[in-house]
């Protein structure tokens, strides 16, 4: 079959800009669509901390009107790492020139509506016509109605479709209705979703979701879970009512990247067939915290993380100090986030010191480093779209204890002792007794080291990499002409 013409638009593409797994999942897409033979367009802005960068100058100005406002913006090109992917930055220091991705506030509206045009503008200058339009989270989902109105004159899109990948719709880019105007909207106001605007907002995402070709999200299960009342943010009627046009294709992980053979993160490397390198590495993050290397056959349970409600911190109170006072066992966890859990986890390090290391903030090395140190791994989500870390987790043999939900529940497997199956434990309620619980059975299984040895070789087994995952989109970019 021919290969596609893809262009994919994100506010974050690692390694360059990164606030989340988002992230992660368009770098890791656009270069695997890339090996796959796909011609690939990846859009992106030039952030503050982008500057430091290689970048080749195209010579390309572009002038991004949102509303009455004009931004001038050049395009400047840099090198998606392991990929032939040449990423278009926009440079438009007014819009992008700090060092924060977001500036929470009703600026973010202009500055990523004026890089989803971007998109579209650095595809005309380029005569490239795309098969797809790839929008990842609210911040470009405009991209939709933009195909539909703003660019519907010009032939070079007559056969663009579009696709919205919702990484987390907790986030939808909700601007107060007024905003429709200065945002150069008025003249398709009628196409927005009425009711909202009488109530007094409207959502990016929402406009996306009403006018994208298809919608994909990150898990099998959480594409069904945001069509209920619990999960859907006020977005479920509508997302039941595309529910045709709407598919659940779970992300991969870079098996490159994350290898516990090869890491170069690591002080010892180890795969299935040996671990004996594990041990070194937990040696190494005890040092790391500062905790006492005396006796390495205590579990530790790691956690990597952003440090928000959804992640389930909220239950961590009642649960990890009963452990922490009863059990020999160490908890290190990386993350920053909302100040009461950072100020949480503050304190159960001065309670416990040796027990308790928190790095604060975010360290990628480091991150490896927990993955392949620890036994354990904590993530107790409220909900979770997909979820990375749990993979990371399972291929590096340091068994994931989830809640389950979203792309948790389609990853891991629970553990059946008797049968020496599954891959990780995963607990139902969201409460502080099921998460004890989970914790308890941890240990448990901890002290079985035969049994341990099994499941953490179960877990090392399953292949989450992205080339397993890639051809779901091929389908679906595929398929986009008969929706």
């Amino acid at each position: 079959m021919a290969p596609l013409r893809i262009c994919l638009v994100a506010a974050e593409v690692t390694p360059f800009a990164k606030a989340g797994g988002l992230a992660d999942v368009v770098a890791a897409l656009a270069r695997h669509l890339d090996r796959a033979g796909h011609e690939v367009r990846l859009v992106m802005p030039l952030y503050g901390r982008m500057r430091e960068l290689p970048f080749k100058d195209t010579g390309t100005d572009l002038e991004l009107r949102v509303g009455e406002r004009h931004y001038q913006a050049r395009v400047r090109l840099t090198d998606l790492p392991d990929s032939n992917v040449a990423v278009r930055c926009i440079d438009a220091p007014d819009l992008y020139g700090g060092e924060a991705l977001y500036r929470g506030d009703e600026e973010d509206a202009f500055r990523f509506a004026a890089l989803t045009k971007a998109a579209f503008e650095v595809c005309q200058r380029e005569g490239f016509a795309p098969d797809v339009m790839h929008a990842h989270d609210w911040h470009t989902a405009l991209a939709p109605l933009y195909l539909r109105t703003a660019y519907e004159w010009d032939q070079l899109f007559a056969n663009t479709r579009s696709v919205l990948t919702i990484h987390n719709l907790a986030y939808q880019g909700k601007f107060p209705a007024h905003m429709t105007t200065a945002l150069g909207l008025d003249d398709r106001r009628d196409l927005l979703h009425q009711e909202h605007l009488d109530e007094g907002y409207f959502s990016f995402m929402e406009t996306g979701i009403l006018y994208a070709t298809a919608i994909s999200t990150v898990s099998h299960t959480y594409s069904h879970q945001i069509q209920g009342e619990e999960y859907g943010e006020g977005l479920e009627g509508l997302l039941r009512a595309r529910a045709d046009h709407l598919i659940g294709i779970p992300n991969g992980i870079d098996v490159d990247e994350w290898d516990p053979a090869s890491d170069p993160h690591l002080p010892a490397h180890y795969d299935a067939s040996d671990l004996s390198g594990k041990r070194e590495c937990k040696r190494a993050l005890f040092e790391r915290f500062g905790l006492a290397t005396e006796d390495l056959d205590v579990p530790v349970l790691g956690c990597v993380s952003r440090l928000t409600p959804q992640k389930g911190f909220e239950l961590v109170p009642d649960a990890l100090p009963v452990l922490l006072h009863r059990e020999d066992l160490r908890f290190v966890i990386l993350g920053s986030g909302e100040d009461r859990y950072e100020s949480y986890f503050h304190w159960l390090q001065e309670t416990f010191p040796t027990k308790v290391g928190f790095w604060r903030g975010y360290d990628e090395p480091l991150s490896h480093l927990i993955e392949a140190g620890s036994d354990l791994f904590l993530m107790p989500s409220r909900f979770e779209p997909c979820g990375l870390n749990q993979m990371y987790s399972l291929r590096y043999g340091t068994l994931p204890i989830v809640r389950r939900t979203g792309g948790l529940a389609d990853t891991v497997e629970p553990i059946e002792p008797g049968a020496g199956t599954g891959t990780g434990i995963v607990f139902d309620d969201f409460s502080s007794h099921a998460l004890l619980g989970a914790l308890e059975h941890a240990i448990s299984l901890y002290r079985q080291p035969d049994l341990f040895l099994r499941i953490q070789r179960n877990a090392m087994e399953r292949d989450f990499s992205w080339e397993n995952q890639i051809g779901a989109y091929e389908d679906l970019f595929r398929r986009l002409p008969e929706l």
